[in-house]
Formats: C-alpha cells, sequence, structure tokens
C-alpha cells in the first residue's frame, strides 16, 4: 500500500472512491461540480493505492496549516476496510501539516465504533451551524 500526498486527485477517482465507500450517501455525488469544487480547494489530499494503483482511501482535508485541520472526507473502498487503512491516511494526514495542534473530523454515525476502538478521542461540543 502506498500513501502519497496527491493534491492532482481528479473529481472523477475521488468520486469513485466515494461510491465505493459508504461516505457516498451524505455526499453531492449527483453533482460533478459541488464534486470538483471540492477536490480543486482542499488543502491536503492523502491517498492510498495498492501495488497495481487501484485507489483506495481518501483523506480530504482544509487547513491553515498552522493551528486546525479538518478532515472533511476519510473514505475507504468498502472491500479494503479493516485493514487500518483509515488510520494510515489520517496518521500521513498529520504528518502533512505536522504544526496543526487540532485535527478534527466529523464522523458518519456508522463509523463512530471504528473511531472509539481507533483510540480517537470523542469531543462531545461538536457544533453545526449554517
Amino acid at each position: 500500500m502506498s500513501y502519497t500526498i496527491e493534491p492532482d486527485l481528479t473529481a472523477e477517482a475521488f468520486l469513485d472512491v466515494l461510491r465505493r465507500s459508504t461516505l457516498a450517501q451524505r455526499r453531492p455525488v449527483e453533482d460533478a461540480d459541488k464534486i470538483a469544487g471540492m477536490v480543486a480547494r482542499a488543502d491536503v489530499i492523502v491517498t492510498a493505492r495498492d501495488a497495481d494503483g487501484t485507489l483506495l482511501g481518501v483523506a480530504r482535508s482544509i487547513t491553515d496549516f498552522h493551528y486546525a485541520l479538518y478532515c472533511s472526507e476519510l473514505c475507504v473502498d468498502e472491500a479494503a476496510q479493516g485493514h487500518g487503512i483509515g488510520k494510515a491516511l489520517l496518521a500521513h494526514t498529520v504528518k502533512a501539516a505536522p504544526n496543526c495542534k487540532a485535527y478534527l473530523l466529523l464522523s458518519a454515525p456508522k463509523a463512530v465504533g471504528f473511531y472509539e476502538a481507533a483510540g480517537y478521542t470523542r469531543h462531545g461540543d461538536c457544533f453545526m451551524f449554517a
């Protein structure tokens, strides 16, 4: 497995792995322009590819590189889940922005157990605003 910072990841490749994960259920996968904008405006995109180059996972984040990093998508192909790919993607994300003090993400309801089992700290004071 190779983990790479991949700023030029295509929207099509990102969309493909979203669909092969469970995250497509909560993302605007039918809006190609929105997906393209999400990829284009990301500050850090870390990918996981197998030996054949098949994209198996993506961590897409927004950051100021000084204090906070928000991982807005952590998606791993369902067929490849359970092998540490998600944890490795997050570890490589931290390495890409080592000066940050806060690394944040919002969990999909079905993924809460993954984050708890991985030992990540749950924060009860998260709010969404619009």
